[in-house]
């Protein structure tokens, strides 16, 4: 089912000459996994902002064509209470963190209370989340005086917290060690059973591969690939236009010379070289 649609939208900053977003048309599926990839300044981050509705209410600058959430146009959201339809993590957790709680309890707690959620529900989720998040030894600590890592997984868990039906995840990992990377691929798994719809921007294609069910490729504001996460992240033309291979991949391509079908993942790889040695 559609829940967010992007028709021919194209988007210009204040005072830049070149379109940071062209014409670009996409739609999103309720309950996927969708990973976006690109080089540096191919639109990733303006295209989520659009999507959130950030573009141009806060942002202005010129932006046409239309979007839409649940058939709605996405202009028509109080911005606000958008927020809570749309959770956007940025790449750098250092700007989400509110600088007006003590703790990191109560800043996981500081968006549920700023839409209303009673307090007999913020008690029974915020232990949950801490949990979840493996926060338990730093619930009592200033968020500021966190790690780059930790506070991107409060960060997280704040968002995960509003309940969101979308959630927008603009390089999660960035701050992260790899088993904390991994850590939160495995939430995102958990949030698609629970039936979310998740936007992941990442350079970490390896686990993409792993978790995402369609990817679109960036490039100079326009999607210039967007399909299935097998189709896409086994050509090999995705290179030329800023994308990039899992290992995997690449090895059955480089070393292998393979010209079938090409797995993704190190399970489907173990599987074709077992089906391979079976004849």
């Amino acid at each position: 089912m559609s829940l967010i649609e992007l028709k021919n939208v194209s988007y210009r900053y204040p005072l830049e000459a070149e379109l940071a977003i062209d014409g670009v048309s996409v739609t999103i599926e309720k309950g996927k996994v969708y990973g976006m990839i690109g080089n540096n300044q191919s639109g990733k981050t303006t295209l989520c902002n659009i999507i959130r509705g950030f573009i141009p209410e806060m942002f202005l600058g010129d932006l046409t064509g239309d979007v839409f959430y649940k058939g709605k146009s996405v202009a028509s959201y109080n911005i606000g209470a958008f927020a809570a339809e749309i959770g956007y993590s940025s790449q750098n957790p250092f700007t989400q963190i509110s600088g007006v709680k003590d703790t990191v309890e109560e800043e996981i707690a500081y968006g549920m209370e700023n839409i209303g959620i009673p307090l007999e529900r913020m008690n029974e989720t915020i232990p949950k989340l801490i949990e979840l998040f493996h926060l338990e030894e730093l619930k009592a600590k200033n968020p500021y005086e966190l790690s780059g890592g930790q506070k991107q997984r409060v960060a997280l868990a704040s968002i995960v917290a509003l309940d969101p039906e979308v959630i927008i995840l603009d390089e999660p990992t960035s701050q992260l060690d790899p088993q904390s990377t991994e850590e939160v691929f495995k939430i995102i798994s958990m949030l698609k059973k629970r039936g979310k719809t998740i936007i992941v921007v990442e350079h970490k294609v390896d686990l993409l591969a792993e978790f995402c069910d369609e990817i679109i490729l960036m490039e100079k504001g326009q999607i210039v690939e967007f399909g299935p996460a097998h189709k896409v992240l086994s050509d090999p033309r995705i290179l030329a236009h800023g994308g990039s291979l899992p290992q995997v991949s690449e090895f059955f391509i480089t070393h292998l010379h393979e010209k079938g079908a090409i797995p993704i993942t190190m399970s489907q790889a173990i599987k074709k070289l077992k089906g391979a040695e079976a004849t």
